[in-house]
């Protein structure tokens, strides 16, 4: 009897013991980004891909119709604050809806004099209330400006001389709060270039390869004439996991849409899962974190590097079935 009570003991710990592990690697999992998590036991290959989509490209269009972009369907979901925006994809730190309205502002050069009308000796007369120029003789040293109204009694009269003539003083007048500057965003259609950040996992129970997502970024390009940095700017990163739930949650707006047959329209998930757009590589995990055109010296081996690593991810699953 006393065995018998044992061995339940035993039983219940690791029952337990099983349970909290189970719990702790879905919880590390889901802190990722995944959707579908594979547990680190099962993994018998698995290298981290970054890759780029053009949502220009014809057979990335579904995903980029006009009226329900993706670009649309996240920075919305942002605005409603049903999405939350990552500063990068380890995902840690996080974005603001107002900080990811302001990544994809347009920034506008102030307005100025050119260099013609500087050698013809204008100036600029556009005065404002943090350097005011002087008018009238109203402004101080100090640039502040002043104005001259009656003193007031404690009745609330302006106050006279023994000759009856008013009190007048000298007063600085508070400046008001300078407006807000005016806030234009890229269209939707503008903001074309997304990044997927997947791991390519191997999975020995099921003896198949997944593309586990973890992350999407959307970008601002850096070819766009308004884009006068020239360079790519990151609006925000965002976790699959919550964006499948977005996606789901939003079925008439999140959709690849179906030329073919306007019945069949899929969920922008469904399209993820079933791998229905076109993206090249650009980085593979290595130990300098670096992109492949960085590797191999320009955009154009980037191009060819990417073309060629991803015929040796194919022929590496291939492999593991030749015996």
């Amino acid at each position: 009897m006393k065995s018998i009570h044992t061995l339940a003991a035993i039983a219940a710990g690791l029952s337990l013991s099983l349970t909290v592990s189970a719990q702790e690697q879905a919880t590390t999992a889901s802190s990722t980004g995944s959707h579908r998590p594979i547990p680190p036991s099962d993994q018998m290959f698995r290298k981290s891909i970054w890759r780029q989509v053009d949502l220009r490209e014809k057979q990335n269009k579904p995903m980029f119709s006009e009226g329900k972009e993706i670009s649309r369907v996240i920075l919305e979901a942002v605005k409603r604050g049903e999405l939350q925006a990552y500063k990068n994809d380890s995902l840690t730190s996080t974005y603001t809806p107002t900080e990811v309205s302001g990544n994809m502002s347009i920034a506008e050069e102030k307005a100025g004099l050119s260099a013609d009308e500087a050698a013809a000796g204008l100036t600029d007369d556009t005065g404002d209330w943090n350097n005011p120029r002087p008018r009238n003789g109203a402004a101080g040293a100090a640039g502040a400006r002043t104005v001259r109204q009656p003193r007031l009694g404690t009745n609330g009269r302006p106050m006279r001389d023994r000759r009856g003539q008013i009190i007048y003083e000298t007063v600085a007048v508070t400046p008001p709060p300078p407006p807000p500057p005016p806030v234009n965003l890229y269209r939707f259609k503008d903001l074309y270039e997304m990044e997927i950040k997947e791991d390519m996992i191997f999975d020995k129970k099921r003896s198949r390869m997944y593309h586990d997502i973890k992350s999407i970024g959307l970008f601002v390009p850096s070819t766009l004439s308004s884009n006068t940095s020239g360079i790519e700017k990151p609006i925000g990163y965002f976790k699959y996991s919550d964006l499948v739930k977005v996606f789901r949650s939003n079925p008439q707006n999140a959709i690849w849409f179906n030329a073919e047959n306007d019945a069949q329209h899929k969920n922008l998930a469904d399209a993820f899962e079933l791998w229905l757009f076109n993206s090249y590589i650009t980085k593979v995990s290595n130990a300098g974190d670096s992109r492949l055109d960085d590797i191999y010296g320009g955009a154009q081996q980037g191009i060819l590097a990417a073309q060629q690593t991803a015929a040796d991810l194919v022929e590496y699953e291939y492999n593991l079935w030749s015996f």
